[in-house]
């Protein structure tokens, strides 16, 4: 197995988002380990109001390859995520009836910038781009 929480030091430290769809406004995102590198929490704030704050609590399951995601956001929106970064790809993604989601970001430039989008799918096959997101390390 290549899974736990070590998968995702790529994901360690200070991004700046960006969306060329929402190009209004830029995203900040801090990812740091916390419970003394039991959990990631991941902290997202936008310099544009309308978009929702978020914070997400990482864990590892030592018999999967894939971490969960608790995600909670400024909109009152709780759901449960899967994360993985494999092979330089970084993927977040639920399974629910009716509203399926999916990032998948491609990891370059040696780990400083992550260029991906946000899919969802009604029925879990047919998939539909909803945003590009693209992460620049700071």
């Amino acid at each position: 197995m290549t899974g736990g929480l070590k998968q995702l030091d790529v994901l360690l430290g200070e991004w700046t988002a960006v969306s060329k769809k929402y190009s209004e406004g830029r995203g900040h995102t801090s990812v740091a380990p916390t419970e003394d590198g039991k959990l990631l929490r991941i902290e997202s704030r936008e310099e544009d109001e309308r978009f929702p704050h978020s914070t997400q609590l990482v864990g590892a399951d030592e018999s999967r390859d894939e971490c969960t995601v608790l995600y909670y956001d400024s909109r009152g929106v709780h759901r449960v995520y899967r994360m993985s970064v494999v092979d330089g790809v970084w993927k977040m993604w639920r399974d629910a009836p009716g509203f399926n989601q999916r990032y998948i970001g491609a990891i370059k430039h040696r780990g400083r910038t992550i260029e991906g989008q946000w899919e969802m799918s009604k029925d879990g096959k047919r998939w539909d781009v909803d945003f590009d997101l693209t992460y620049t390390k700071q």
